[in-house]
């Protein structure tokens, strides 16, 4: 017969937690049981025997010379009777029978139990993914509620919530999907792995992917601006004068941007040549409108002003 140690060991296994929480757990959860029993303001320890899964419930009292709290403290005589080598000062256990606790109490352990699990297994969790804020994750579609989507991440669930969605993309329970973790929230009730598919990030990490150039650092990404679903603008900048950094990302015949758009369902993507002097690189990123003239209002807050012609306008 499977012990109740041999159901925590399985149990941890099954969430990816340490299996001491479990079964501090359930320690936790015996000791409610108790006070909720008892109805009394005595100290309780719990133990379990891991052969047999059996837990034993004791309440310590303090050996003393004059009792003058009888629910902490016992007389060394009472304490000797349990423990011969107690002495002043000692902690003694004496057993209580856990099968008075009842279904009701057994009842409140469940809760306790499933509240512990649910604590630990958070912050597994959040000890996971808290500081993989912006990096790309392969995900199933688990389920579908109401606009959102909740996401199979392997070890957890992830949230791909309505604002995090491009609107060009629907799908449907079982496929895969490349997001970006957005936040990791350990207080929320549903799951705590935030994940996105509108974030710039998403654009940044698949360029990444598609082009060697920008993985091995010869081609940086300087900045990228996104309206999901409608066009994505990345500046980039070349380290090495031989290379060119928007041919390297666009790829032969295009093949490396036409990927990511695919793969963002064709979304537009403009590939802009980083400049360390504002008017080009303003020039550059209002491409492919025309600009009339730019004038710099405050260089240290890098606020400018851009007149392009009316027809220029979209």
């Amino acid at each position: 017969m499977e012990t109740i140690y041999q159901s925590i060991e399985i149990l941890s296994k099954e969430k990816g937690i340490d299996p001491q929480i479990v079964l501090d757990a359930v320690k936790d959860a015996m000791l409610v049981a108790a006070r909720k029993h008892y109805r009394t303001n005595e100290d309780y320890v719990a133990d379990m025997d891991p052969k047999t899964g059996a837990i034993q419930l004791y309440a310590v009292k303090r050996a003393v010379e004059a009792v003058e709290d009888p629910v902490h403290e016992m007389t060394l005589g009472e304490a000797r009777r349990i423990d011969p080598a107690a002495e002043i000062g000692s902690e003694v256990r004496i057993k209580k029978n856990t099968e008075a606790l009842g279904r009701i109490s057994a009842q409140t352990a469940k809760q306790v139990i499933f509240q512990k699990v649910r604590e630990a297994e958070r912050e597994t969790v959040y000890q996971e993914y808290s500081g993989r804020a912006g990096e790309l994750v392969n995900c199933t579609i688990k389920r579908v509620e109401g606009p959102d989507y909740v996401l199979d991440l392997g070890k957890t669930e992830a949230k791909l919530s309505k604002k995090e969605q491009s609107r060009l993309e629907s799908y449907s329970v079982g496929d895969r999907v490349r997001c970006v973790i957005r936040l990791v929230d350990k207080s929320s009730k549903g799951p705590g792995v935030l994940v996105s598919r509108a974030a710039p990030e998403l654009v940044m990490r698949l360029f990444e992917q598609e082009v060697p150039e920008i993985y091995d650092g010869t081609v940086q990404i300087k900045g990228c601006a996104r309206e999901a679903g409608e066009r994505t603008k990345i500046a980039v900048q070349s380290r090495d004068r031989d290379v060119d950094s928007v041919g390297a990302c666009v790829g032969m015949k295009g093949m490396r941007v036409q990927s990511i758009i695919r793969e963002l369902r064709g979304e537009k993507i403009d590939i802009i040549e980083y400049s360390e002097d504002p008017v080009v690189f303003a020039t550059h990123a209002l491409s492919p409108a025309k600009v009339s003239r730019i004038t710099i209002l405050d260089p240290l807050e890098k606020h400018m002003e851009v007149i392009v012609d009316d027809s220029q306008l979209s």
